[in-house]
């Protein structure tokens, strides 16, 4: 059985239902989704508030995190560098 293929904007649709108040399982009945399908878009498509202007979702707080690991490693391997090639200084 081949599952239909949802763009992002009928999921975001489906998550603003469930976020106004309807169930997960009567959206599931009233669309004919899984609830496990509808559970994903929600933790994928959940929007979170950070003030008047910004407004991300889920997904992109993942992506910022994942970001912000790789920029952390990278700086901690430039800092290795740094102490590598720098004689020491007085400042221990």
């Amino acid at each position: 059985m081949s599952h239909p293929q949802y763009d992002d904007e009928f999921k975001k649709s489906i998550v603003a239902l469930y976020q106004s108040g309807k169930s997960q399982s009567q959206i599931s009945k009233d669309y004919g989704i899984s609830l496990s399908a509808i559970s994903r878009w929600i933790k994928l498509y959940s929007e979170v508030k950070l003030d008047d202007d910004t407004i991300l979702s889920a997904k992109q707080i993942k992506e910022l995190q994942k970001r912000n690991a790789q920029l952390e490693e990278e700086n901690l391997i430039l800092k290795k560098a740094i102490a590598i090639f720098t004689p020491h200084s007085s400042k221990d």
